[in-house]
């Protein structure tokens, strides 16, 4: 008994060890970053502050930018579940080839690279692109839309590549569903509406949950994405803080704005996890 649990402890110290040089120690470092005072000629000074704080939050600007990323994020999460939901229901019931092919589908936003991805979104978004082309060969539009550098196309990328997150918790989480429970409802005379209402929307919470956070924490740290379609006429707090700490240099600053990020993001999740606890725990068995 001793030695198992040994073993037990000897096998979790790699698991460890990674968290500890790979999370912990960076959290640790960009915390006491953003309590330094800025540096002449180096990112940071050796003395300790407040500074950095109390200027994030007496500016208006930095308020902004982080409301902006909640928001996107929010608008992101809720397009990927309502995309997400019918896909991960047709996945659920399909087998064989039809599954492998819908799998492969949904993947295919990740089989891409990411600058490729976003540059093929700049070239459908230009204005001379085919996208207007073809809104104005139908008639639809007169003259070409400003698309690029716009708030929905950089939701409309971040939706692209997100989908997936989403699609797979839910897929797994109605695959547990077991089909004696939904043909038994119909047999005793429950629409499908009730059956989805009643049954299936709720049985499959334990996937809807950790997709909608899962998704909601990429979208608000998402940088490349709103970096090259947003530009500079729709900023985010990544790419505010990017620009900190490697344009300017002001470490403090950036890391600063890196914690107000994180604690927001950590916040949300948190009253979320805590509102939907106890339909998570209706839905298990």
């Amino acid at each position: 008994m001793k030695n198992a649990r040994t073993l037990r402890l000897l096998l979790a110290v790699p698991a460890v060890a990674l968290i500890f040089v790979f999370m912990i120690l960076p959290i640790t470092n960009m915390v006491d970053m953003s309590f330094r005072t800025p540096g002449t000629s180096q990112p940071f000074g050796d003395q300790y502050t407040l500074m950095n704080y109390t200027r994030i939050l007496g500016d208006n600007y930095y308020w902004g930018v982080l409301a902006r990323s909640l928001l996107t994020a929010a608008t992101v999460t809720f397009i990927c579940l309502v995309v997400s939901y019918p896909i991960a229901w047709h996945l659920s019931r399909a087998k064989g080839m039809k599954a492998a092919l819908l799998y492969a589908c949904i993947a295919s936003p990740l089989m891409t690279g990411v600058l490729v991805r976003n540059f093929g979104w700049m070239i459908i978004a230009a204005l001379n692109g085919p996208l207007n082309e073809t809104l104005i060969g139908l008639g639809i539009i007169e003259r070409p839309l400003r698309l690029l550098f716009t708030q929905g196309l950089v939701v409309l990328a971040l939706v692209h590549v997100f989908v997936p997150f989403m699609v797979l918790p839910i897929n797994n989480a109605l695959r547990n569903i077991p089909a004696s429970l939904l043909e038994a409802s119909a047999s005793m005379g429950a629409s499908r509406y009730r059956v989805f209402r009643d049954i299936v929307l709720p049985l499959s919470f334990p996937g809807i949950q950790p997709g909608i956070i899962l998704v909601y924490v990429l979208a608000v740290a998402a940088y490349v994405t709103p970096a090259l379609l947003g530009g500079h006429m729709v900023t985010y707090m990544p790419t505010v803080i990017i620009a900190e700490l490697t344009g300017t240099f002001r470490w403090p600053l950036g890391s600063s704005l890196a914690i107000m990020l994180s604690v927001s993001t950590v916040t949300i999740v948190i009253i979320f996890t805590m509102l939907t606890w106890k339909l998570l725990e209706r839905a298990r068995p």
